[in-house]
């Protein structure tokens, strides 16, 4: 972003000269614009952002468009009901709160981070269930074999890697959104593993991969009995990897 454009968004969000003094000179000071002002623009939709919490980014926008395409193919559910949609690591609630403006959908939220959760019963008041706890552990078993679509934008930045990350991701967001161990991919392999358990037969996750990422993460989809598939932005910024359930199981 331009500096003129983070000055217009500071001018925008000053209600008094003394509160645009402030903003700059915690700009100044390095502070990320989205805790200044306490919004991040995604998708077209203004998202709160509390101090702290993962800042969504442009590029996850593609993820999203990649699952409402997969919602317009499924249409009608078996049981007749809107598809049922999991936001796992959800941060804001950016990513499912785009769907929910754009589709009608059973909408679960879910992040470890109890601050990330109070940031997304906010922008998800009254679309969606947020609940708290370790990727699957706290959505309701009912869900198991009910998920039509999986949005899971997982940490995917090595752990070694952390420190070669703008100061403003580095200091300031909390390192479990970030963060996913040796290669990138632990937290990738733990969703992969049970996404299985959760998805209907013929449905899928989409995870956002870094470029190096691919072939690995391509393995780790297939040794966990899913399809793999890779959609790529136009921009070529975002690889989305779709790891899609058999329709009949595979004994």
């Amino acid at each position: 972003m331009y500096a003129e454009d983070e000055a217009r968004i500071l001018m925008s969000s000053a209600s008094t000269p003394d509160d645009l003094a402030t903003m700059v000179a915690h700009r100044v000071a390095g502070d990320p614009l989205e805790y200044i002002v306490g919004w991040a623009e995604f998708h077209g939709t203004r998202v709160k952002v509390t101090r702290g919490v993962f800042v969504p980014r442009r590029r996850s926008e593609f993820l999203v468009e990649c699952g409402i395409r997969l919602i317009d193919r499924l249409g009608v559910t078996p049981t007749g009901h809107s598809p049922v949609v999991l936001d796992l690591c959800c941060g804001t609630g950016a990513l499912g709160l785009t769907v929910a403006v754009h589709r009608s959908v059973e909408l679960i939220a879910a992040d470890i981070d109890p601050v990330a959760v109070a940031c997304a019963r906010e922008n998800l008041n009254g679309l969606a269930t947020v609940v708290e706890g370790d990727l699957f552990e706290p959505v309701a078993r009912d869900l198991q074999g009910r998920i039509d679509v999986l949005l899971a934008n997982v940490p995917y930045v090595p752990s070694d890697a952390r420190r070669l990350l703008p100061r403003e991701s580095r200091d300031f967001e909390n390192p479990v959104a970030i963060d996913g161990g040796r290669d990138g991919l632990a937290i990738l392999r733990r969703v992969a593993a049970q996404a299985g358990l959760w998805l209907r037969p013929g449905r899928s996750v989409l995870l956002e991969v870094g470029q190096a990422q691919v072939d690995a993460a391509e393995q780790i989809i297939r040794e966990s009995r899913l399809q793999p598939r890779l959609e790529t932005s136009p921009d070529g910024d975002t690889t989305v990897l779709v790891g899609t359930k058999a329709e009949k199981s595979v004994s």
